[in-house]
Parts: structure tokens; C-alpha cells; sequence
């Protein structure tokens, strides 16, 4: 998609200028033995949308939410130009796509970038190695994904095809949040009082909220269909912080791929998914022709009970000459607290492991951790903030309340500066209890450390992380954990407390699931490997927004191999400079590390 360019960008000095075309002439030379290259620009402006009888102004990208679907192929390579004409700083991160050695293009910011500045933009250079699926991506800074979002369609390289038959044609559904308000004021709001954060007013398909809310049936988004035909349905989760149920009223669904790789067909009458997740799906039109509800219903395993209680929909509407009734509502759609469910669809899901899409299971571990997931506390002055006793809500890993630097980690980490970050994130707890108990209020669980802390891992290390999911405040749930520049394998998944004897025994390593996004139980745990192969800076963080903005978040850094084709890219000529903060001044921004 390519959006008119703005005339009132800053002009870049005739150095950058230089070295942009010596950049581009070494592209051209690539693309003649390589995959094909393609160019893209955004333009990030505010555009007035019309939901639920509200009109407000929100940032989008070429005025549309979502924003627009790209389509590449396995192995190309592609050139997006950002250009900031929102009123703040955003960051874009290609979600799900490895980036190999190219951590400057993977946007999240504090981590590997500063925010692209109002009135200014940035080149991401998007490399696709071997995903082959849906992806996505999206806004990585404060809470700018809700409205900033699109779908990345990667088809098989040439010479290739799908290991299922052809579908007679395709479509993305793309799940969102929708608040009336603006979400950067809600924000706003929640950090500086320490408190939970403002609920979403709907939730939609394609930008829709559908027929069950107010003022939104007119322009509820329907799927024409043909009797007989096939289609494969690309799913992604951009809901801030909510998993979703997906289902067509008396259609099976056949699962056939998971965030960018390709799993075992699993026919199914609903699906899973999460936060930050993607997933194909093939669906045929072998009912009578008539009108059906795809329906997206919350799934919620908390005891908070603070979630959006509504329910988005969609018409899956066949073609042909027939008296239209109501759609039918699928009447096997799980409930809002089913996680039987939600556990039986996450265990069913087994890589394709074919001749021609392998897996590699790391076997020999050289790197382990334990990495606790809690919501937890922090000190306010005076007791004065919203959380429990006066404290400011917080969440962390191993008891680490990630905090954004005012330099971003990459830069500080290639340019060998000191003082924005440490490399003591650890591989453990500081602290071993019952971390599924019933109640665990005590200050040494229920307080966190704030800090910008990293695992470095030399490269090539094969590692293991067990995810521990915790009731710390009675506050246990899922968690869709998301890690940056890599896939990994889902080898194990259990409820309770892991058992380092007994629980190894369950793996999977001969079919797991390849994933870059995966759904942590409530009061249980989950196993995954990799292999840091990819030099870099790469974040790690739960996908649920409210929890990643109060700290469920960390950052690897893999070290360089011994060759050039094993280490790092070089920076580009120019990236955004860390003068300014994406919405607040340095000191005002919660997460923001004061040195």
C-alpha cells in the first residue's frame, strides 16, 4: 500500500543522502540472486473513525484501521517508509519476522530504537527468512497499537506451494480493540495514578464492532462466499488485552498454520487466540446458503474479572439467489471462562515437521532459566497511588520491573556506552514458594525491582526457558508471552508448579509447535526452546498492553559469531535520535529509567 508522501519532512544531509544510494544499489545487486524487494510507505497521521455513535481522532497508518495488508513471499525483502505526521513519537515492530543479524528494523522502542519524532520518518529494511504464513505488524510504543496495526502475508517462495490443497481465495480477519476515548489519555491516566487501566468499549473484526453493539450494524464486515469454494482465513489478535474465541456458526475450522510456519491440519469447531498471536485457518462453504455469525468472544481465566464482557461478529454470507434470514449464531462457542477449552485447542496444535518444513528441536541445552511471570507492586510517595495500599501496580519477570532506558539498548550496546542497562537479568527467582497458592500478599513476593535488565547469550547457545506462571495478589491468568528475533519450539505445558523431575518427561521434541507468541497458563507453566542464532538486542514481554507498560517485559543480547555472515549488520545511515520521548518528556514517563 503506498500513501501519499508528506512535502514537510526534515531533509537528511547530503552524507546520509550518499550512503542511502550506495544502500540502494547493493539492494538491486541482492534481489538478482535473492528474493524479490518491495517498497511501501506509511504515512501515520490522525483520522476521525465513527464507532458506537462516537467520533474521535486516532493515529492510523494511510488513514485506515486496520491498517494495510502487504504481501511478500518467503525469502524477499522489504523497504517501508515511515513517515510521522501524529502529533507523538512511534516506533513500528514487524512482528513474528526474524530480522536475521538486523536488529535495527525490529522497532521497539527503548530496546532497539528511539522514537521516530513527529514531522519526521525512517526506513525499516524488513528481511523474511523462513516464515511462510500470516504475521503482522504494528505500533511498539506506548499504546499506539491499538489503532496501528496491519497484516503481513508471506505466500510460499517461487516454485512452491501451500502443503494443503490451493484455497479457492483468502481473506484476513483481523481482531481489535475499540475505545471511545483516546487511548494515549487513558494511558496517561492509568500510569500516573498507579491503578488498573480503562476497559476497552468493543472489540472488532476488520475494524467493525458488528451487530451487537450500538449504532455498528449498518457497517458490520461480511465475507461473501460461494457454496463449495474453500478459503483460507488469516487470523490475527491485535486486542490490547483480551484472548479471543473464534467461531463460524456451523462451519468446521481446519487450523493449518501458526504464527508464520506451518502446523498439522486440526479440525476444530472453535479456536484460540491470542495477543500478538496469528494462525491460518481453512474453512469450506458446504452449508446451506444462508447468512452465519463469525463470532469473536473474550476468554478470561483471571479472578480480577476485568475484561471487556462483549462480543464482536462478523457475517460469513454466501452468494446465490436465497431469502436472507437472521445469520445463524454458533451455539458451540465456548463460554468466557472456559479454559478447558482454551487448554484442549493450545494442546492439539503439533508442528508439520515435514520433508519440506523440517524442525530443528534443540536437544543438548546450554542455557536454562526459570522465569517467573507476576503482577506485582511498587513504592509510590505517600502511599499516594490507586494500586492495593497505596502502591502503583507493576508486573515483572523474576521479579524484574522492566524499565525503559532514555537511550535505547542497541545503541548503547553497539556503541559500547555504559549506564542504561545491566546484564544481571536472572536466571531464576530471587524467592522459591508455592507460586499457584491461593493468597501470596507478602512484600518479599509482591514487590518488584525496577530496572533495565538483560541476558546476554553467546551466540549459537541453545536455550531453554521454563515460563512459571504465578497468583502473586490473587492476580493469576494467562499471559501471552512474545519473544523478539527468534521462533521457538513449544516442547511442554502443564498446570501447577513445574517439576524439573517429573515434568521434563511430558515434552514434546519430536512435533512441538513452532511459535513466536505463546499463551502461559494461569497457575501453570510452559517450556520453551531456541537457538540464539540471531545477534542482536531482542525483547521479550507479555502481549497484553497494560502488563508489557508495567514491566512484564526483558531483552536478550546474542553475541556476535566468529564471521561476518554470524554477527551483527551495521547499523543504517541514519536512525531516530533519543532526544525526545514517544508521548511524555524523559522525566515524566513512568517506565522511563531515571539514572
Amino acid at each position: 500500500m503506498v500513501g501519499s508522501i508528506p512535502t514537510n519532512f526534515s531533509i537528511l544531509p547530503w552524507s546520509i543522502l550518499q550512503a542511502l544510494v550506495g544502500m540502494m544499489m547493493m539492494i538491486l545487486l541482492r534481489s538478482s540472486v535473492q528474493g524479490a524487494v518491495h517498497y511501501y510507505d506509511f504515512v501515520l497521521t490522525n483520522s476521525n473513525f465513527t464507532r458506537l455513535c462516537t467520533t474521535k481522532s486516532m493515529v492510523t497508518v494511510n488513514n485506515s484501521f486496520p491498517g494495510p495488508t502487504f504481501r511478500v513471499r518467503k525469502g524477499d525483502t522489504a523497504y517501508v517508509n515511515v513517515y510521522n505526521e501524529a502529533p507523538y513519537g512511534v516506533t513500528i515492530h514487524w512482528h513474528g519476522i526474524k530480522q536475521p543479524r538486523n536488529p535495527w528494523s525490529d522497532g521497539p522502542e527503548y530496546v532497539t530504537q528511539c522514537p521516530i519524532a513527529s514531522g519526521t520518518n525512517f526506513t525499516y529494511e524488513i528481511i523474511f527468512s523462513s516464515e511462510e504464513g500470516t504475521l503482522w505488524w504494528h505500533a511498539h510504543s506506548d499504546w499506539t497499537r491499538s489503532t496501528v496495526h496491519g497484516a503481513i502475508v508471506i505466500l510460499p517462495a517461487e516454485g512452491t506451494t501451500y502443503p494443503f490443497p490451493e484455497p479457492d481465495a483468502e481473506h484476513v480477519i483481523f481482531f481489535a480493540s475499540w475505545y471511545n476515548e483516546d487511548v494515549m489519555e487513558l494511558m496517561d491516566e492509568a500510569l500516573r495514578e498507579g491503578g488498573l487501566t480503562t476497559l476497552s468499549d468493543a472489540y472488532c473484526i476488520n475494524g467493525q464492532p458488528g451487530d451487537f453493539y450500538n449504532c455498528s450494524r449498518d457497517d458490520t464486515y461480511r465475507l461473501s462466499v460461494d457454496y463449495g469454494k474453500t478459503y483460507l482465513l488469516r487470523l490475527v489478535n491485535s486486542v490490547q488485552n483480551t484472548d479471543m474465541f473464534f467461531t463460524i456458526a456451523n462451519h468446521t475450522l481446519t487450523v493449518v498454520g501458526w504464527d508464520g510456519a506451518y502446523v498439522k491440519p486440526y479440525i476444530t469447531d472453535y479456536m484460540l487466540i491470542t495477543p500478538g498471536q496469528s494462525m491460518d485457518v481453512l474453512v469450506t462453504a458446504n452449508q446451506t446458503p444462508s447468512q452465519y455469525y463469525m463470532t469473536g468472544t473474550p476468554f478470561f481465566d483471571g479472578q480480577a474479572d476485568d475484561f471487556d464482557k462483549t462480543i464482536t461478529s462478523a457475517i460469513f454470507q454466501y452468494s446465490g439467489n436465497y431469502t436472507p434470514s437472521l445469520p445463524a449464531y454458533p451455539t458451540g462457542s465456548p463460554g468466557f471462562y472456559d479454559i478447558d477449552a482454551a487448554k484442549f485447542f493450545i494442546k492439539n496444535l503439533r508442528s508439520l515437521n515435514s520433508p519440506e518444513h523440517p524442525i530443528d528441536v534443540p536437544e543438548n541445552i546450554t542455557t536454562r532459566m526459570y522465569m517467573t511471570i507476576a503482577i506485582s507492586m511498587m513504592k509510590c510517595p505517600n502511599d499516594s497511588c490507586e494500586g492495593p495500599d497505596g502502591n502503583r501496580i507493576a508486573s515483572a519477570l523474576n521479579n524484574i520491573t522492566f524499565a525503559n532506558p532514555s537511550v535505547d539498548i542497541l545503541q548503547a550496546y553497539y556503541n559500547n556506552i555504559s549506564g542504561y542497562y545491566k546484564t544481571d537479568f536472572p536466571d531464576k527467582p530471587p524467592h522459591v514458594y508455592n507460586f499457584t497458592a491461593a493468597s501470596l500478599m507478602t512484600d518479599n513476593v509482591t514487590m518488584s525491582e525496577q530496572g533495565t535488565k538483560v541476558k546476554v547469550l553467546e551466540y549459537n547457545e541453545t536455550v531453554e526457558i521454563v515460563f512459571q506462571g504465578t497468583n502473586v495478589m490473587n492476580s493469576g491468568e494467562n499471559h501471552p508471552m512474545h519473544l523478539h528475533g527468534f521462533r521457538f519450539y513449544v516442547v511442554g505445558m502443564g498446570i501447577g508448579n513445574f517439576d524439573n523431575v517429573t515434568d521434563p518427561l511430558t515434552y514434546n521434541l519430536n512435533d512441538p509447535p513452532e511459535a513466536n507468541t505463546i499463551p502461559i497458563p494461569k497457575d501453570g507453566w510452559a517450556t520453551i526452546r531456541f537457538r540464539a542464532n540471531n545477534p542482536g538486542v531482542w525483547f521479550m514481554h507479555c502481549h497484553f498492553d497494560r502488563h508489557m507498560t508495567w514491566g512484564m517485559d526483558m531483552a536478550f543480547i546474542v553475541k556476535n559469531g566468529k564471521t561476518a555472515e554470524t554477527s551483527m549488520k551495521h547499523p543504517p545511515a541514519y536512525m531516530p535520535p533519543c532526544s525526545t520521548d514517544s508521548l511524555y518528556g524523559p522525566l515524566q514517563a513512568y517506565l522511563q529509567h531515571e539514572d
